[in-house]
């Protein structure tokens, strides 16, 4: 039997979102039962079950090695507040010694799942925009029960990291709008890059620049992995600037969420620590 496999979670203040991880976890768990001693999950600040809790638990249960992977979508490093508290854990039970996997970052799959959530938002009943009898009837536009097609070359994604005080991850999330335009959207006019808090531009300065750029829909893409309090926040953020700005299309796509697609990519940083292959 395998050690078991310890997810970190960042952690809010947010019950929706500590929900979607534990159905994550309960996934994990399944996937890997019989092969992993144990799965379990906690979170770094804030919301429970605590880090701290799942690893004692852990270890009451009688591990004492463990392999951690970061539930991290900053590039392919783990952030100082995962390192700083797992030191802490072995600070506590100085028997525990722990493999680490690598964070999530820029992985192909999530990069494709994320393709996914934004072919659906993308692929939802175009909005109708009604013209004038007189227009129509003289040829000037399209009957009053068509609706207006938008091509992609005049759609644009506004991607939404959750923003950082690390400037480093920051970047990183402006990597990952530029590598996912040029590997899944590049028929789209445009990616831009917004964050949720912390760091500028938000979602508002986001979607506006794309306006200037002539975009006639803009698809807000979450670069968030579960669903709670900061996608509620984004999705308010999009719709607040649609409302000022009706002659534009724009829509909100979901999060990466709980998923089978999720879990391959878990998994994988999983047996790559194991076998000493994670950075």
């Amino acid at each position: 039997m395998k050690p078991p496999l310890l997810l970190i979670g960042q952690g809010s203040l947010d019950d929706g979102g500590s929900a979607e991880f534990g159905r994550f976890v309960h996934r994990l768990r399944c996937r890997l039962d019989g092969v992993a001693a144990d799965v379990s999950g906690g979170f770094v600040t804030k919301a429970r079950p605590r880090l701290s809790e799942s690893v004692a638990s852990l270890v009451a249960r009688g591990h004492h090695r463990m392999v951690a992977v970061p539930l991290s979508l900053a590039g392919d490093r783990r952030t100082g507040g995962e390192i700083f508290a797992m030191a802490r854990e072995q600070e506590r039970h100085p028997m525990l010694t722990c493999d680490y996997g690598r964070p999530l970052g820029r992985d192909p799959r999530l990069l494709a799942l994320l393709a996914e959530r934004l072919a659906d938002a993308a692929a939802e009943v175009p909005r109708l925009r009604l013209v004038p009898a007189a227009s129509a009837a003289s040829g000037g536009g399209p009957p009053d029960d068509e609706p207006e097609r938008i091509e992609p070359g005049e759609t644009a994604v506004v991607l939404v990291g959750d923003g950082s005080t690390d400037p480093g991850v920051n970047a990183d999330v402006h990597g990952v709008s530029r590598l996912f335009w040029e590997t899944h959207a590049p028929e789209y006019l445009t990616v831009e890059t917004a964050f949720a808090s912390l760091t500028p531009p938000g979602v508002p300065g986001g979607i506006e620049r794309c306006r200037r750029l002539g975009a006639r829909r803009v698809i807000v893409l979450p670069y968030l992995l579960f669903a709670g309090g900061l996608l509620e926040k984004v999705w308010a953020q999009a719709m607040a600037y649609a409302a000022g700005h009706p002659e534009l299309d724009v829509r909100c796509a979901e999060v990466v969420g709980d998923c089978e697609g999720l879990a391959d990519v878990v998994v994988e940083r999983y047996e790559e620590a194991l076998g000493g292959g994670a950075r």
